[in-house]
Parts: C-alpha cells; structure tokens; sequence
C-alpha cells in the first residue's frame, strides 16, 4: 500500500496535490539555505507567537512550507512521499488538500494558544500527522475490512507520538493538534455513508 513503484512522471500525474508540496517545500528549502537571503526568507515565515498576536497572521500558514535544517525537511518529505499518495488517491485531491492544509494551520493555532509569546517554530510536521490522523480514521471504519491497514498505521503512529516526545526541540502541540485535527478530518469524509455519495455520483 505503500510502496512507491512509480516513475517520476507518473507519481506527479497521479498525486499532483502530493508532489505540489513536495516541489514547494524543497524549493523554499533551498531558498532558505542561500546565504544573504535564506535567514531573511526564513525569519519572514517562521511561527513567532508574539508576531502573530501584532496582526502577521500568515505566521499561521508559513511556519509548514520552512524547516530548520537537512534532517527536518528530509524526515518530512520522505514521510510526505511515502503516505500521501495513497490518502490523495483515496480522498481525492481537494479533501487530501484541506487535510494537509487544515491540520498545518490547526496545528500552529494549537501552538499560538498554548505556548509563550517568544515560541517559534517551523515544519510541515502538524499537517504530516494531519496525514496519519486521517488514515487513523480510515482505520476506525475499516479495521475489519481491510485489517492489514491497521496493522501498518497504528504502529506508525504510536512510534510517531512516541519519538515526537523523545526527541529534543520537537513542537509536540502541533503534532499532536495535526494528528487529532486529521483524525476528525477524516471521521466526515470516510463515513460510509459519505463514500456512498461518493460512488454514486
């Protein structure tokens, strides 16, 4: 299920949402590594919580295109390209796009609300879990349909909480508000009696 066999061409013909974000992230990614530049595109975008309060409201939305080095970005693309596909072939492009969006933005409100006025962050990993909690729910409505599924996502996401509080300068709250947030996301568009719908029309 998620084992990606395809070429270049045919993953961005088939997950365009998925490859979109990964093209955009890597693309500011090295935009923010150029000297000069970089710190300033960085610290333009970077969740800053007292910013947001004084009106830079896009510090909401920016902070899940910028990582802070080459291991951040790289564990989240590489999570991006292994699990998006199969939630944007499940829930189509425009639902797949709300998720990742909703549960970034979800998750830096979390930290906006529940941090300090001097807390920053930055990282795609709020709508990374907005992914997992998404097919959490997949999950819930399917365990008995497709129990294989269960048994690769529960452990993926116990392992992923787990590290998110092992691991040193992690902005937990925005995992976690992503991963719950993806999780009801995906209570309403998987209900059966939504996918009925779906395959009516």
């Amino acid at each position: 299920m998620f084992s990606r066999t395809e070429n270049f061409s045919q993953y961005i013909r088939l997950y365009p949402v998925v490859a979109f974000f990964l093209t955009v992230n890597i693309l500011v990614f090295l935009i923010t590594i150029i000297p000069g530049i970089g710190d300033t595109v960085l610290y333009a975008g970077m969740g800053v919580n007292y910013l947001i309060s004084d009106g830079e409201w896009w510090r909401l939305i920016t902070p899940m295109f910028l990582h802070g080095g080459l291991m951040h970005i790289l564990f989240n693309m590489f999570s991006l390209f292994i699990f998006g596909p199969e939630l944007e072939k499940i829930a189509g492009k425009a639902r797949f796009l709300t998720i990742y969006l909703l549960s970034g933005v979800f998750g830096n409100l979390a930290t906006f609300f529940l941090h300090g006025p001097d807390y920053a962050s930055v990282g795609a990993s709020g709508a990374i879990f907005g992914i997992l909690g998404a097919f959490g729910a997949l999950v819930h409505y399917t365990k008995r349909i497709l129990p294989q599924l269960r048994q690769i996502i529960l452990p993926i996401i116990l392992v992923s909480v787990v590290m998110t509080f092992v691991q040193p300068g992690i902005n937990a709250t925005a995992h976690i508000a992503g991963l719950i947030f993806g999780f009801l996301v995906g209570l309403s568009y998987f209900h059966p009696k939504r996918i009925a719908n779906w395959k009516k029309r």
